[in-house]
């Protein structure tokens, strides 16, 4: 894959990923309620799911989901049930319960970074949109195998880095102090934004 190509997926994707949204917004509050550990999974488990779209879009099979309207709507009504779960969740909680004086916090059973990041970028079809329209502009048909697998790292690995950053900065100095302090409200405004969002994916 020549150098400027490969620069010009870079750009794109990190520009992607610093885009607010519900998945910033999920990797914030796991890390505010659960420490560092469950940020991290969550982080991690949300690039795994943004790269193993774009190593379906990559290899054709987004086609499917974008020609299928029925295949299209049972991903894109998951979708919008799990946001529904997580703003559920946001808006009955009455704070953060981390102790900041031990490195990790509590085992909060309402975390599981794994589980949440890897849903919420996966049940996600737009994804397929997107790295539909962005990879028709990087690959061919005569394509290799290792130009396409860059792309697909490239693609998640960014995300889970910028992630990873997010909860680096969260879990570093004064800021997971002044997070808990109001976490009641950040919990509260993150549950109005996913239910927005999940309305949002069903009207649109």
């Amino acid at each position: 894959m020549a150098l400027e190509l490969w620069l010009s997926l870079v750009v794109i994707c990190v520009l992607g990923a610093l885009s607010p949204g519900p998945s910033l917004a999920l990797v914030v509050r796991n890390t505010m309620l659960g420490g560092h550990k469950p940020g991290l999974a969550t982080a991690i488990s949300h690039g795994f799911g943004v790269g193993l779209y774009a190593a379906i879009a990559v290899t054709g099979i987004g086609l499917v989901i974008v020609q299928s309207p029925l295949v299209f709507q049972v991903i894109q009504y998951t979708g919008a049930a799990f946001l529904l779960y997580l703003a559920f969740n946001a808006l009955k909680s009455h704070g953060s319960n981390i102790d900041l004086e031990v490195e990790q916090g509590p085992n909060d059973k309402r975390i599981n970074g794994w589980r949440d990041g890897f849903l919420l970028a996966f049940l996600n079809p737009k994804l397929a949109i997107f790295f539909l329209a962005l990879f028709s502009q990087f690959v061919d048909v005569n394509a290799s195998l290792t130009h396409k697998l860059i792309m697909i790292f490239t693609v998640g690995g960014l995300d889970t880095l910028w992630y990873c950053l997010v909860v680096f900065g969260l879990t570093r100095g004064p800021v997971l102090a002044k997070l808990k302090a109001n976490s009641h409200i950040i919990d509260k405004v993150t549950g109005v934004v996913l239910l927005l969002l999940a309305v949002r994916v069903v009207i649109n």
